[in-house]
C-alpha cells in the first residue's frame, strides 16, 4: 500500500483536496484560525489569521539563514510569511500532491521560490537525515495525524540539538459532556481527523522524545469565534458545497462547525519546545 492509498491519509486527502478546497475559497489562502487579543477585537479575518501565523513565528525565534521544517504545510502561506518575516529557507511536506503544487506555484508568484519549497510527505516518517533543520512547527496539521507521538518523535529526530518546536494545534479539553461528545466525534468522523490531542498527551511526548523547556498555553478564548466566522463565510458558498457532497451533508457540516465553536470541549493550543 502507497502512501497515498494509506486509509488514514485518504481521510485528509478528502478534506483538503475536496470540500476543504471550497472551505478555503470562501476563507482566504489562510487556512487556519484566527487571534484575537479580546472579546472587544474587532480585528478582520485577514488581521486575525496573520496574527496567530506571527505568534508561531515568534515561538519559533528562528534567525536568519536558518533551515526550517513546516510539517502539514497546506498551500505554503504561513510559511511565506516566515520566510519573509525572519530571513529563513522553508521546506514545507503535505500527503496532498494538490497542496504541494498549490504551495509551489503561490511561492513562485510571491518571487520565494528559492526560499519556501514543499514536497510530498509523511510527516510520520519525514524523508530527511538526522539533524538537518534548525526548527520546526506544525500549524494545524496534528489532528490530522493518526500518531501524534510519533510525529514528534520525527522532528525530535530531524531537529538539531537546540533546535525550536512549534505546535498549534485543536484539542479537547475535559471533561467531556455528552452533548460535547457527540460535536467531537462529527469533527473526527468528517474532518480527516483520527482523535483530539489534549495538553497531557502534548507534554508526555515531548518528554519522552527529548525536547525541553517545554511551553503550552491555552488560548482557545483567542481563537474560537474563528468557527462562527468561517461557518457564515462558508455559507456564502453552500451551493458549491453542497453540489459536492449533497444538501444534507453541507447543512450539518456547518451545523456542527458552529456547535465546535461553542462546546467547552473545543480547545486549541500553543506550544513550545526545545530539542535538548
Amino acid at each position: 500500500m502507497t502512501l497515498d492509498q494509506s486509509p488514514a491519509h485518504s481521510d485528509v486527502l478528502n478534506v483538503y483536496d475536496g470540500f476543504g478546497r471550497i472551505y478555503g475559497s470562501a476563507w482566504g489562502p489562510n487556512i487556519h484560525y484566527g487571534y484575537w487579543e479580546n472579546d472587544a477585537d474587532d480585528s478582520s479575518v485577514e488581521e486575525a489569521t496573520d496574527r496567530l501565523t506571527d505568534l508561531m513565528i515568534s515561538g519559533l525565534a528562528a534567525q536568519p539563514g536558518q533551515r526550517v521544517l513546516d510539517i502539514g504545510c497546506g498551500i505554503g502561506y504561513p510559511a511565506q510569511r516566515l520566510v519573509r518575516t525572519s530571513d529563513v529557507d522553508v521546506v514545507g511536506i503535505t500527503v496532498s500532491r494538490i497542496q504541494v503544487a498549490d504551495a509551489t506555484k503561490l511561492a513562485a508568484e510571491a518571487g520565494l521560490a528559492d526560499r519556501a519549497t514543499f514536497q510530498f510527505g509523511d510527516a510520520m516518517d519525514m524523508p530527511f537525515p538526522d539533524g538537518s533543520f534548525d526548527a520546526a512547527w506544525a500549524f494545524e496539521s496534528m489532528w490530522h495525524m493518526p500518531d501524534r507521538g510519533q510525529v514528534i518523535s520525527e522532528a525530535a529526530r530531524v531537529l538539531r540539538p537546540g533546535g525550536r518546536l512549534a505546535i498549534a494545534d485543536v484539542i479537547q479539553r475535559d471533561p467531556i459532556t455528552p452533548e460535547g461528545r457527540v460535536v467531537l466525534d462529527h469533527v473526527v468522523e468528517h474532518y480527516g481527523v483520527r482523535s483530539l490531542g489534549t495538553v497531557d498527551e502534548y507534554r508526555k511526548a515531548l518528554a519522552d522524545n527529548g525536547f525541553v523547556d517545554v511551553e503550552i498555553t491555552d488560548i482557545t478564548d483567542n481563537v474560537i469565534r474563528t468557527l462562527g466566522l468561517m461557518a457564515d463565510a462558508v455559507e456564502t458558498v453552500r451551493d458549491k458545497l453542497a453540489e459536492l457532497v449533497g444538501e444534507e451533508q453541507a447543512a450539518s457540516l456547518l451545523h456542527f462547525m458552529r456547535e465546535f465553536g461553542s462546546v467547552p470541549e473545543s480547545g486549541y493550543l500553543f506550544l513550545t519546545a526545545v530539542r535538548a
